[in-house]
């Protein structure tokens, strides 16, 4: 004996389930650290993190003395002031997909892809992409990038004047 079942699927529902799953998001960011005359240049510790109204803020990155024994670069990352209150004092470290070396001076650009790290699939509406720089010896400075994101992407950017030079973020599906 066979048994057959037909399912209708009217307006709506037909267009949902022929709809593809959302494509990945991909965040761009490119930011400038700055070469520096002083008598004794340390790598800044950098993180990188999204913020919206309400929402918990979530670290994309954090460029830190990964190398140290015993993790020792860790124990730094509190200077990093304004990332470790929003979101780093719950982060372990390292953390896979999040954590990375310091980086020389120059432009750098790192890419974030929704579902892997701690980059989140980002609904339309408005974010602000945080970085921040940390240097022993040196400054701290954060650098605050509006992201107004909509169904076809978001761009934004700001620029630092010490530990920070350009920074910009373009979201693209």
């Amino acid at each position: 004996m066979q048994i057959s079942h037909k399912i209708v699927l009217s307006g709506s529902a037909a267009l949902g389930a022929l709809a593809t799953p959302a494509a990945a998001q991909t965040l761009d960011v490119t930011l400038t650290l700055p070469r520096m005359s002083v008598a004794e240049y340390h790598r800044p510790y950098v993180a990188i993190w999204l913020e919206k109204e309400g929402a918990p803020a979530r670290t994309l990155t954090i460029l830190y003395d990964v190398d140290k024994r015993n993790n020792g670069g860790a124990k730094w990352l509190r200077d990093v002031r304004m990332w470790w209150r929003a979101s780093g004092r719950s982060l372990t470290v390292p953390a896979d997909g999040v954590s990375g070396a310091t980086r020389a001076p120059g432009t750098h650009k790192l890419s974030f892809t929704s579902g892997k790290g701690g980059m989140p699939t980002l609904a339309p509406g408005k974010y602000t992409l945080m970085v921040e720089a940390a240097r022993e010896n040196g400054g701290r400075e954060l650098v605050r990038v509006p992201l107004n994101v909509t169904g076809a992407g978001a761009k934004g950017s700001a620029a630092g004047q010490f530990e920070l030079g350009a920074v910009s973020a373009v979201l693209s599906r």
